[in-house]
């Protein structure tokens, strides 16, 4: 595949397992190749909310994910927090888009401070030094003066914060159409056509 149909997704430990499976079925529907890297506390948060175990070995987690999304061989990739030597630890490899999706308010501080104590957290410190595109979806209420400086100062660098906050304009009726409407913005954003949500102005049905 080329390399600008790659993108890095990354799952950390904030609820909101639904937005990132959604994310990835989305990525690989409209043909992408998926590095996932995914956290302790992420697997944990899918077994709570998502009724599954993921696998702890990579390429049994990558199994996992392209029978849950229906992807092709090799189209998800799974690689270890310590894995240093994966294409998403180095600039001339990484994919020039990553989402953190659910990004939790612990991995929106190491990235603030450039930590890079696991692969997640190098491989965006890699996407903001290659002025690359990195979007981070928090999942946190109430938020702090903490995460709201740290989400600042990362705005400031160039990546964009899309809260995972659903909107109710589409007059969303299941818990699926909440979860929608976030990976739809994302996709917006990522410059991925999507038919999940119409976008403003071009709803079915309009309001007066």
């Amino acid at each position: 595949m080329k390399h600008d149909k790659q993108v890095t997704l990354a799952i950390t430990g904030a609820s909101g397992a639904p937005y990132a499976l959604t994310l990835l079925q989305s990525l690989v529907k409209a043909d992408y190749e998926v590095f996932v890297l995914i956290s302790s506390a992420a697997k944990v948060v899918f077994a709570t909310e998502e009724n599954v175990k993921i696998p702890s070995r990579p390429s049994d987690a990558a199994a996992f994910f392209s029978e849950q999304c229906g992807a092709k061989e090799g189209q998800i990739q799974v690689f270890g927090k310590e894995e240093w030597f994966s294409p998403v630890a180095s600039g001339s490899a990484a994919p020039r888009k990553m989402v953190v999706c659910p990004c939790s308010t612990g991995t929106l501080s190491s990235i603030a401070i450039g930590a890079s104590d696991n692969l997640i957290e190098r491989a965006a410190d890699v996407v903001l030094k290659e002025r690359g595109q990195l979007i981070l979806v928090p999942r946190e209420m109430p938020l702090s003066s903490i995460h709201l400086e740290n989400m600042l100062k990362l705005s400031q660098m160039g990546a964009t914060i899309m809260p995972a906050a659903p909107g109710f304009y589409h007059n969303p009726k299941t818990i699926d159409d909440l979860v929608d409407f976030v990976v739809a913005r994302i996709l917006d954003h990522l410059g991925i056509e999507q038919s999940l949500v119409a976008r403003w102005g071009y709803q079915s049905k309009h309001h007066q």
